[in-house]
């Protein structure tokens, strides 16, 4: 089975989305002081409990994802582009899109680590 650029490159935006949902954000409500706003949330969305108590599952999931779509990007990055301008300008369009999603995709996975795992060490 092959996997294209942009479909690992959302792949990983979505486990890394889906760390910060399950993980980083009970640690930031707690960290704010909004702990009774977070349990009301719970109330409304009782799935965060369940995918809360596979937190390390996740993240271990949102890093393969994560190191899978970077090594389709920096692959495909020296990949000739078509000779002709239109589609070789789409290409380049294309793979810069691709950068960008793999970049959010790291950040909001580094921010929901560092919410989840080392915050709360330190308070």
């Amino acid at each position: 089975m092959k996997i294209s650029d942009q479909t690992a490159n959302f792949l990983s935006l979505f486990a890394s989305s889906s760390t910060l949902i399950c993980c980083a954000l009970p640690a930031l409500f707690v960290l704010l002081g909004a702990g009774a706003s977070f349990a009301s949330l719970l109330n409304i969305f009782p799935f965060l409990i369940v995918v809360s108590q596979h937190k390390l599952y996740i993240t271990f999931f949102a890093l393969i994802m994560l190191v899978l779509a970077g090594y389709m990007n920096y692959k495909t990055y020296h990949m000739p582009c078509p000779i002709d301008p239109v589609m070789g300008k789409t290409c380049m369009q294309t793979r810069r899109g691709a950068r960008y999603v793999y970049y959010i995709s790291a950040l909001l996975f580094l921010v929901a680590t560092t919410f989840t795992y080392l915050v709360p060490r330190f308070i």
